[in-house]
């Protein structure tokens, strides 16, 4: 029987196929095991690194990482301090805080990319209704401000956090609608901050003034005393201005946490809490004020005369108790923002924002007399019994043709026909011009001795004249008493005797502003003591305890006899009673001194020939006589004869304050 050994195992070549296949099996699975062992280990290494990162990152520098986290999502902000409000003497409120829309945009928030910053932007003006340029505001006939682009563009590269004010004043419904936006709106916010309102605008606007943005050359010196420039408004006029640092308060500080937006979410410390700004109580009375403003008013329309001033006092204290200068404007347009039209208004050789019974000097006129009259009298020039004659003209020679009568200068009374002999009390009564040259510069003719100017200027000095008053009100008038020395540096000429006379019953040279003028007749009404011109009464704290008292501050005593003040004070009654303030002056019951002025002026704006020149009007008056309660000037630029314009003026003021019924009005 034959065996099949083929059947029965494998062939030697088959056997060695099979042997070689195992071992390359074996090699591979050897290979796999491997690669799986170090794929295993590479991911147990990387998940090694990674914990060990993270227990670095969450515990070795945990903290450090969390701090930073809340400092980036915390911030120190400033709170404003609410300003002091401005009251008059009555308690009234003259100045008040009332709250505005404004928005503002960091431009640090704004999205990186330029399109969709630019779409925010160009969204942002469309709400406001403001231009994205100033290209497109200029396309539309305007010109100056600029658009929302050039604001951001113009952000210092090292203040990207600085909040830009885009616009003020914004109108309830735009604000809510921008409020409403800001999610979409990264960078942008709407705040709610406290704005200046007057409610009497032009009636006080040259007393209170008015807040404007820090100018540019002053940022510095501003932030280094706690000011933002970018935010942060300045008193810029009037009692806003002297009482800055009064009124502004102090600023409070808060933490606060804002999102990725840079809006806040909450508070989280307040460090310290600001401090309101104190309040500043006028000595003005309101319903006084607006008599003055009315009656002055109504006095240079008669006259038609474009500028004037009128001022009432406490002639005891230097209190104001009314000031009113015209034309004048209404400060509430530096709040609401000025306009081309507001500019063009202004531009006006009266000069509407300027402060016309304190600022502007011009020649008071015969108002002055009653200066030259004191000095008269106390230095011996003149006594109470001493005439002299007034025949309505006299000539001085020319003192190189001293026989040439061709060359004479003839000076003039008021009154062509003269007033006879005077003394002083009817000189001053009647406002005899050629008693006060005589008495002022002498007359050659007769052998009378003068004051000369040397004790004009001196006496005028004593006055208060030649200086500011001292008034709380910014860039006061100092005016300009003349002298020898004077004229020969400023027009290199000789003082005349003619410039001596012209200074005697104040013209010439001579110029004064109202408040100083009315503060020197304060000096002869209560009897020789000049104080300082008031118009702060005092200050107080925001829970009402008074922070600075109102203290009279004396300037000086005269060095006039009372005697010698009553007598000028007997020639003031008089002028109302029966000389140049008869007619119009007179009140029934109420005893009242006056001297009336009637300047003559030549300056930029108009002028004469000759002798022929524009006048102004003025008028002083206190009462009563025997205990002066009030004191009152009224000026009007080119107002004509002092008697005829400036009189009803200031009985008007007089009337308001003595309450006096207008049937017992003496008759004009």
């Amino acid at each position: 029987m034959r065996v099949n050994i083929q059947s029965e195992g494998l062939t030697p070549q088959r056997e060695r196929n099979s042997s070689r296949a195992g071992r390359t099996g074996r090699y591979s699975n050897m290979k796999g095991s491997i690669r799986v062992f170090v794929l295993g280990v590479l991911i147990l290494a990387v998940f090694v690194v990674f914990g060990r990162r993270l227990w670095h990152l969450q515990f070795a520098q945990g903290q450090d990482y969390r701090r930073e986290a809340r400092q980036q999502s915390t911030k120190l902000i400033t709170v404003p301090a609410s300003r002091g409000v401005i009251y008059d003497r009555a308690g009234t409120r003259l100045v008040r805080n009332v709250p505005s829309f404004t928005v503002s945009v960091v431009p640090a928030y704004l999205p990186d990319d330029e399109e969709e910053a630019k779409d925010v932007l160009v969204r942002l003006a469309l709400l406001l209704d403001i231009p994205y340029t100033s290209a497109e505001q200029e396309g539309e006939g305007e010109e100056g401000a600029l658009g929302v682009h050039e604001m951001i563009e113009e952000v210092p590269y090292g203040a990207p956090y600085r909040p830009i004010v885009v616009r003020r004043n914004v109108e309830r419904d735009k604000a809510l609608l921008v409020a409403q936006e800001t999610s979409n709106l990264p960078g942008v916010s709407v705040e709610v901050e406290s704005v200046r309102d007057y409610p009497y605008g032009p009636l006080l606007s040259q007393v209170l003034g008015y807040l404007l943005p820090i100018p540019e050359e002053e940022e510095q010196a501003y932030r280094e005393e706690g000011y933002d420039p970018s935010t942060d408004k300045i008193g810029s006029a009037g009692v806003e201005a002297t009482y800055e640092d009064v009124l502004r308060g102090q600023k409070g500080e808060q933490v606060v946490e804002a999102d990725v937006l840079g809006r806040v979410r909450r508070v989280v410390e307040e460090r310290t809490a600001p401090i309101p700004g104190e309040n500043v109580h006028l000595t003005l009375d309101l319903a006084l004020q607006q008599a003055a403003h009315e009656a002055l008013e109504r006095g240079l329309g008669e006259v038609a005369s474009p500028r004037g001033a009128a001022i009432a006092m406490n002639p005891q204290t230097g209190e104001i108790l009314a000031m009113a200068s015209l034309p004048t404007y209404d400060n509430n347009v530096f709040v609401e923002g000025v306009t081309q039209r507001d500019l063009e208004r202004w531009d006006d050789v009266h000069r509407p924002l300027f402060n016309h019974a304190a600022q502007v000097a011009v020649p008071p006129g015969s108002v002055f007399k009653v200066v030259v009259a004191s000095a008269v009298l106390q230095e011996g020039v003149a006594t109470p019994q001493t005439g002299l004659s007034c025949p309505g003209r006299i000539v001085v020679p020319n003192k190189y043709y001293p026989n040439d009568p061709g060359y004479a200068q003839p000076f003039y009374c008021w009154d062509r026909g003269g007033h006879g002999v005077q003394d002083v009390v009817g000189a001053i009564a009647n406002s005899c011009d050629i008693y006060f040259y005589k008495v002022g510069g002498g007359f050659e003719e007769t052998d009378f001795d003068g004051l000369g100017v040397g004790r004009i200027a001196e006496y005028a000095r004593l006055f208060g004249l030649g200086e500011p008053s001292g008034v709380e009100l910014p860039a006061e008038g100092a005016g300009l008493v003349p002298t020898a020395d004077w004229k020969r540096h400023t027009y290199q000429e000789s003082w005349s005797t003619g410039d001596t006379y012209n200074f005697s019953i104040g013209q010439g040279f001579l110029e004064v502003t109202p408040l100083q003028m009315l503060n020197a007749v304060n000096a002869v009404a209560n009897g020789g003591t000049l104080y300082r011109a008031q118009i702060v009464h005092h200050v107080t704290d925001a829970e009402g305890e008074t922070t600075e008292p109102f203290e009279p501050e004396v300037v000086r005593s005269l060095p006039v006899e009372d005697e010698w003040l009553a007598l000028v004070r007997e020639g003031m009654e008089g002028a109302v009673a029966y000389g140049t303030a008869a007619r119009r002056g007179q009140i029934e019951g109420l005893r009242i001194a006056g001297k009336t002025g009637t300047a003559q002026f030549c300056d930029d704006i108009m002028c004469g020939v000759g002798y022929e020149q524009p006048e102004h009007a003025w008028f002083t008056a206190f009462a009563p006589v025997e205990e002066p309660e009030i004191s009152v000037i009224v000026f009007l630029y080119n107002g004509g004869e002092g008697s005829v314009a400036a009189v009803p003026v200031a009985r008007d003021i007089l009337t308001e304050y003595f309450g006096v019924e207008e049937g017992d009005e003496a008759s004009p």
